[in-house]
């Protein structure tokens, strides 16, 4: 429910008293002081039982917490929002039980989505419904509870550590194919965007001189050859001749040039510059899909799936990456796609350790560590694609780095719910260790492999360093492999050394809102023309045509605000969607401000755009909240209007793309038209 849609009624001492839904995560710390009997909750709301990642609060003494997590305080109006400071718990049923509507269990939600019809009922009598009495574990080692549940320990365990909107997003055939027809329409709207004219301008754009240039190089050479004197005019023409044999100094790994030949060997050749976009255009198109389909089982919503991924159809910076041929669109798009199978790893070892504790302990033994989960294939994926990502740029290490600690902290989480004593240690000996191997060790082994072609040639650059100076390096290496980490060690120091000075530069404070984005594009060739040919180009006395590698503003601007929200919510109430939204922007963005001494640019941080637009929709969600068959006529109308806001936003959202497309796409316009569109100075 969202603030809006709070109501007030007066309390027993005669005072107001405002009344917040309380599966909700901002009610998250108000539990009753007397046990209660979990309906079906909310969206956000993985409090009772808990699902292990969102630790509950040991501070205060007073109300037992589910899962041995320690206590709350009965009184914890000093610890709650402001806004449910002073809501009463709700009177005991008869027989002890506590009305449907007082504390609920993680993830259930009547309606399924904020968006969603109603698909569970209110139990009258909780005591008549076996899901609705659920016993809560104590500290009895083992996961032994006191009392046994009335429905299976496997479902018992599923609900904590998956929540029943997760469990049951694609229940009927009809949900599933929902969630795929709503991903593939915006994604369809994303390469709409992408592909439209792709060809233009038909000229190296920006960095497109190195890597386009190179990509082909590796094609006709398998190693990135040095170019004759001014090249780019002949090249554009599809005149390669000047491709030389001697090796050049480069200073980006291979993958993401690989992907740009490829796009090029499929889509016609040097001579297209649609070709050289190719593949920036099918990644971009893909990271749509990814984030509707990421989003949708995160948020456990069709709908807020669909709004992440129509926020990033429309970014501007997501959008002139896909239409420009540079490295950091596949940095962008291995890295999401790492963090969607880690997504997707979570649930399938949830599952797993709810169907073997389970069984453990329905043939009457102890948990002690807790399962062992089996071979995880999804983090093999993952640690594949974080290799892949290292190997389009290095900054992909710190997508590895906080996926890794990211995961095993899901797994210490999901041993607590289930009532393993020891979680913290089992979770690293039990999963954390072979997380190690399979993260680490896969993308370092991938890594090493993306460079298979430089291992191939004789002739790429310091590829004999080490038969040329057999006293120097790494003694124990093999020589190719001590030439290989020589080459490496150059670029570690040409990459933190580099300090020439740009127009563009940007610090990396200001990324998150665009304060000073790059200009990849604005020929004077088009800006000088004057009279009777800008009449011809524009339809005015003067034209601009610009590529503006911007965000969106409006995605941007609420974005930074929403990163806030969600560290708050994070911090103060231990919601693991907060963390996973939030990790691709620790990934993506905090690391640079370790290098601000050097020439760094803005539009790096399209390497995180995916989890900016996802902490906004996560911040969206919560001000719409769930549906929830109490709710009174208010409420009900109070959550239209939040729904009702959301979807104006949207829609601004999306207008606000439609009207900066021009200075991202690369469209001659009048210069006027332009520069309604440089809404800061610094843009310029």
């Amino acid at each position: 429910m969202g603030v809006a849609a709070s109501t007030s009624r007066p309390g027993r001492s005669g005072r107001s008293v405002l009344t917040v839904p309380a599966w909700h995560p901002r009610r998250r710390d108000h539990v009753p002081v007397t046990p209660v009997t979990p309906p079906r909750g909310g969206l956000y709301d993985d409090r009772v039982p808990p699902t292990g990642d969102d630790a509950e609060r040991e501070d205060a003494p007073g109300t037992p917490v589910p899962g041995g997590a320690g206590t709350l305080p009965a009184d914890d109006s000093a610890a709650r929002p402001p806004h449910a400071a002073t809501a009463p718990a709700p009177a005991p049923a008869a027989g002890g039980a506590e009305p449907v509507g007082g504390r609920p269990e993680p993830g259930a939600d009547p309606g399924a989505s904020p968006y969603g019809p109603a698909t569970a009922t209110a139990v009258e009598d909780p005591a008549a419904d076996p899901a609705a009495d659920v016993d809560e574990p104590t500290d009895a080692p083992g996961g032994e509870t006191a009392d046994e549940p009335d429905e299976p320990r496997r479902e018992t365990f599923l609900r904590r550590l998956l929540g029943d909107d997760a469990r049951t997003l694609d229940a009927t055939p009809r949900d599933r194919r929902n969630g795929w027809l709503w991903a593939l329409a915006v994604t369809v709207l994303g390469g709409v965007l992408r592909f439209w004219d792709l060809a233009r301008p038909h000229s190296l754009v920006f960095d497109e001189t190195y890597y386009v240039k190179q990509a082909f190089s590796l094609l006709a050479r398998g190693y990135e050859a040095a170019w004759g004197e001014d090249p780019n005019a002949a090249f554009e023409s599809g005149d390669t001749s000047s491709l030389g044999t001697d090796p050049e100094y480069v200073v980006h790994p291979l993958v993401g040039k690989w992907m740009i030949a490829l796009g090029m060997q499929l889509g016609g050749g040097v001579e297209s510059s649609f070709a050289w976009r190719l593949s920036a255009a099918v990644v971009g198109t893909l990271a749509v899909l990814m984030v509707a389909r990421i989003g949708r089982r995160i948020f456990a919503s069709t709908a807020l799936g669909t709004l992440a991924g129509l926020f990033l159809a429309v970014d501007g910076l997501a959008i002139v990456h896909s239409r420009i041929s540079l490295l950091d669109p596949f940095l962008m798009f291995f890295a999401l796609a790492a963090f969607g199978a880690l997504v997707l790893d979570r649930e399938q070892a949830r599952r797993r350790l709810a169907d073997r504790a389970a069984a453990v302990l329905d043939g009457g033994g102890t948990l002690r560590w807790g399962p062992g989960l089996g071979f995880r294939w999804w983090r093999l994926a993952a640690g594949v694609l974080l290799g892949l990502a290292i190997g389009t740029k290095w900054s992909g290490m710190y997508f590895l780095a906080v996926f890794g600690v990211m995961t095993v902290l899901w797994d210490m989480g999901a041993r607590r719910a289930v009532g393993v004593r020891l979680w913290h240690v089992a979770a690293v000996v039990k999963d954390g260790l072979l997380a190690f191997v399979l993260l680490v060790g896969t993308a370092a082994v991938t890594y090493v492999a993306s460079w298979a072609s430089w291992f191939a040639s004789d002739n790429a650059w310091n590829r004999h360093w080490a038969e040329a100076n057999p006293d120097q390096g790494v003694q124990w290496l093999p020589p190719a492999l001590r030439s290989w980490w020589q080459y490496h060690q150059d670029m570690w120091l040409f990459h933190n050394g580099l300090e020439t000075p740009h127009s563009y530069a940007a610090h990396p404070v200001g990324w998150i809102v665009q304060w000073r984005p790059t200009s990849f594009w604005y020929p004077t060739e088009v800006s000088g023309l004057t009279g009777e040919q800008a009449q011809a180009a524009c339809g005015a006395d003067a034209c601009s045509q610009a590529i503006l590698a911007v965000g969106n503003p409006l995605i941007w601007w609420a974005g930074a605000a929403s990163v806030l929200v969600a560290l708050f919510w994070l911090l103060r109430y231990r919601d693991w969607r907060a963390g996973a939204v939030l990790s691709g922007i620790v990934a993506g963005w905090v690391p640079w401000f370790a290098y601000a001494h050097r020439t760094i640019f803005a539009f790096y941080s399209v390497a995180f755009v995916p989890w900016v637009v996802l902490t906004l929709v996560y911040v969206l969600g919560l001000l719409v909240g769930p549906a929830s068959p109490d709710d009174s006529e208010r409420d009900r109308r109070g959550r239209r209007r939040a729904v009702v806001a959301v979807g104006v936003f949207a829609v601004l959202v999306v207008a606000a793309g439609l009207f900066f497309y021009p200075v991202w796409a690369a469209w001659v316009v009048p210069w006027q038209q332009w520069h309604i569109r440089m809404w800061l100075p610094t843009w310029i």
